[in-house]
């Protein structure tokens, strides 16, 4: 991971993260690798391409997340993105319980 692209704010975040703490640390070395631009919105990692919001990490109670926020439009042949609650319209999740 090149340390120039990391974002300072995403650091701190994950310094504090107690759930999750390392599957966040995969997702972001992943999304890194896509070569978007990582920020911090919405209190979460958020990836960016030309400015426009790409993925957020997240974390609830069972799973940690990637939230692709315009979700709906991607092609998903294995069925791998879920809706996140029926008032949800464009974006999905992918979720995982472990690294």
């Amino acid at each position: 991971m090149t340390k120039s692209r990391t974002n300072p704010k995403v650091d701190e975040f994950l310094g504090k993260a107690n759930k999750w703490k390392e599957e966040y640390e995969t997702l972001r070395n992943i999304v890194l690798d896509c070569e978007l631009t990582e920020e911090f919105k919405w209190m979460h990692p958020c990836y960016t391409f030309e400015n426009k919001n790409i993925v957020l990490i997240h974390g609830f109670k069972e799973y940690c997340a990637l939230l692709f926020h315009k979700g709906a439009l991607l092609q998903d042949a294995h069925g791998l993105l879920i809706q996140q609650t029926e008032n949800v319209q464009g974006a999905r999740q992918i979720r995982f319980t472990n690294v």
